[in-house]
């Protein structure tokens, strides 16, 4: 169980945690893999949402997905990028969490994940929590502990070493 205090720190800051659906870049399950391609190739990030038309999450997609499309044995071919779409290609096994969301839980499955998709109680993608952020409240926590709390430890700091 995480401690007290660093939850109640966390906590505070979940809130800065989530980056809005709204400023993630994200497909549609019905797009091209060509236009799944630019945008990936454009924000480049390792993989990004795939939404439905009712911003629901349907899965995950990233360019190793699109570019296996592309491999032949002997050469390369870019036609699939204008014949399939992304819900022929996308990753739908996927973890997500609720807002608001359990901090101890989003640090374990954030070891595994470089971010969590945050959705609402019926699948609408709601934002991304990704471990940059949570580390950043890591961050603010050692920076700020011993402002917010005394700090005794229990045993002599040369005793740390």
């Amino acid at each position: 169980m995480i401690n007290k205090v660093i939850d109640h720190m966390m906590i505070e800051n979940r809130q800065h945690f989530m980056i809005p659906g709204d400023v993630v870049a994200s497909v549609s399950e019905e797009n091209s893999l060509r236009h799944a391609f630019l945008v990936l190739t454009k924000v480049r990030y390792a993989k990004i949402p795939v939404l439905d038309r009712d911003d629901r999450l349907k899965g995950l997609v990233s360019l190793p997905m699109i570019t296996n499309t592309m491999l032949g044995l002997d050469d390369l071919n870019i036609a699939p990028l204008d014949q399939l779409c992304v819900r022929d290609v996308m990753e739908t096994e996927v973890v997500t969490i609720r807002d608001p969301y359990d901090v101890e839980n989003v640090l374990h499955l954030l070891v595994d994940n470089p971010f969590l998709p945050v959705v609402s109680d019926d699948g609408t993608f709601t934002g991304i929590v990704t471990r940059r952020e949570v580390m950043k409240g890591i961050n603010y926590i050692g920076h700020n502990l011993d402002k917010a709390y005394t700090v005794t430890p229990k045993v002599e700091v040369e005793q740390l070493k």
